[in-house]
């Protein structure tokens, strides 16, 4: 189970507004505000969270990476798309 907190937090962490997690998610508006306040739970939380997985969000429960510590949220590191590192890019291969 997810929690409220997890919830904002990671929509913030990926710059999503409330409307656009909702057409993503095939969830409405309304139902995302109600998961954030924490009013419903179910499948509503489960699509919510695929959604969010997705879009590189990885759900911590508490204690996971630390005893004693809360729920938290990580993003998922991804690959380069062409291969080709960060911190090898240049201006001469910057294309």
């Amino acid at each position: 189970m997810i929690t409220t907190e997890q919830i904002r937090a990671a929509r913030a962490m990926i710059g999503l507004s409330v409307q656009e997690l909702a057409a993503e998610s095939g969830l409405s508006v309304e139902d995302i505000l109600t998961l954030e306040r924490g009013e419903t739970a179910g499948s509503e939380s489960l699509r919510l969270r695929q959604c969010l997985e997705n879009r590189g969000i990885v759900f911590l429960a508490a204690g996971e990476d630390d005893p004693g510590v809360g729920p938290g949220i990580r993003l998922r590191q991804r690959p380069a798309q062409d291969g080709m590192r960060p911190e090898n890019l240049n201006a001469e291969n910057d294309g």
